[in-house]
């Protein structure tokens, strides 16, 4: 599995397919995160927040994630809504949902039940603010295929300065779980993501610093090199 998983925020339907058609042309690219911010765990809302019925009428249509064959589909679900949110991108073939505990009361019963009416088909992680203690997931981690540590103050937004705390997070919670698959997303860029990938992190999510190069198949194969570097 590639180390490098590019993101996409949409802010709307042109934008979701332009940026999906620039991170399939990669031919190594093998996992996509989808953004999905409501505008209220998480502001400004994303795309389909911003024109809900549009992602309704694909999945009535019948409509698909483009190359499934060999890409991998993850739902960062930034929402309240989260466990609903999840069937419609599921209906169009993820197969990886992201739940932040910031929108749960109780992570326990909200796995359990996405378990029950999603299945076991369903990879599924938990992702931490920079500001949330990792304790809260401890009991859960047994209910989960990855963590996933936000590299950044503010979530929702792409383009924001990566924050140093998360390398003693990631460091610490390694040490404790040396087995668990770990992503950061957030503020990685080629600098941050070889103290991330050092620290043991599995996977770096990576947005605008794939997008925003001017060569985003190329700023894809510098961090993919980190892999072999580090040993990953």
């Amino acid at each position: 599995m590639s180390l490098v998983v590019p993101a996409v925020l949409p802010a709307s339907r042109e934008e979701f397919e332009k940026t999906l058609s620039i991170f399939a042309g990669i031919p190594s690219v093998s996992r996509i995160q989808i953004d999905v911010v409501d505008g209220r765990l998480a502001s400004p809302a994303s795309w389909p927040y911003t024109a809900p019925r549009e992602l309704s009428d694909r999945v009535a249509r019948g409509e698909m994630l483009p190359h499934l064959d060999r890409i991998a589909y993850e739902i960062d679900l930034m929402c309240t809504d989260s466990e609903d949110a999840a069937a419609a991108w599921l209906a169009l073939g993820a197969t990886r949902l992201t739940f932040h505990v910031e929108a749960t009361v109780d992570i326990g019963r909200l796995l359990a039940s996405v378990r029950t009416r999603y299945g076991s088909f369903v990879s599924l992680g938990l992702a931490l603010t920079i500001a949330t203690d990792p304790a809260v997931i401890e009991q859960s981690l047994a209910g989960i295929d990855y963590v996933q540590f936000m590299g950044i103050a503010r979530i929702g937004v792409q383009g924001q300065p990566f924050d140093p705390r998360v390398l003693d997070r990631v460091r610490a919670f390694h040490a404790k779980h040396p087995e668990a698959a770990i992503q950061v997303d957030g503020g990685v860029s080629l600098e941050s993501a070889k103290k991330l990938v050092a620290s043991g992190v599995t996977n770096v999510i990576v947005g605008s610093g794939i997008l925003r190069a001017s060569d985003p198949a190329a700023a894809f194969a510098a961090l993919e090199a980190l892999e072999s570097s580090y040993g990953v």
